[in-house]
């Protein structure tokens, strides 16, 4: 099986999170996976968060890979990989009422079919995948959260 890697390396400035979405939605783009889908969505949500956490947890660079497998836009997986300096593993956190912190890792798990993190170096990778024929997450003016499309 073919797989496509592309990869973009972060700043340590929270500004390149906006950045590395542009980035993403012109990779997704490029891969079949249109502007318009849930999952382009869903995918662009993970990639801020993962992202996020790594420039503002460690005040370092990162780089953000995205793996897409063989095949039409509605086969295989795609993979989305942060990996920055820092050898302390990702610790969830939940976050209580009007808290402003600590949903970001709660997001990854409740929208990527599979999560985890492995050592890279020394430091780690925090990585998320998507099977692309998935039931995906449509975002809508809630006032809070969002609601799982039919």
């Amino acid at each position: 099986m073919q797989v496509l890697l592309v990869q973009l390396e972060v700043g340590p400035d929270p500004a390149e999170v906006g950045r590395a979405r542009r980035w993403a939605r012109s990779r997704l783009a490029g891969s079949g996976i249109g502007d318009d889908e849930p999952l382009a969505d869903t995918l662009i949500l993970l990639i801020s968060e993962l992202v996020t956490n790594a420039v503002v947890h460690t005040g370092c660079p990162a780089v953000l890979r995205m793996l897409f497998g063989a095949g039409a836009a509605e086969a295989g997986t795609v993979r989305v990989e942060v990996a920055d300096i820092s050898a302390c593993p990702p610790r969830p956190r939940h976050a209580d009422g009007d808290d402003t912190n600590g949903r970001g890792l709660e997001l990854v798990d409740g929208l990527a079919d599979r999560w985890g993190w492995q050592p890279e170096g020394a430091g780690k990778s925090i990585w998320c995948e998507v099977d692309r024929g998935a039931r995906q997450v449509a975002y809508e003016p809630v006032v809070r959260g969002f609601v799982a499309a039919p």
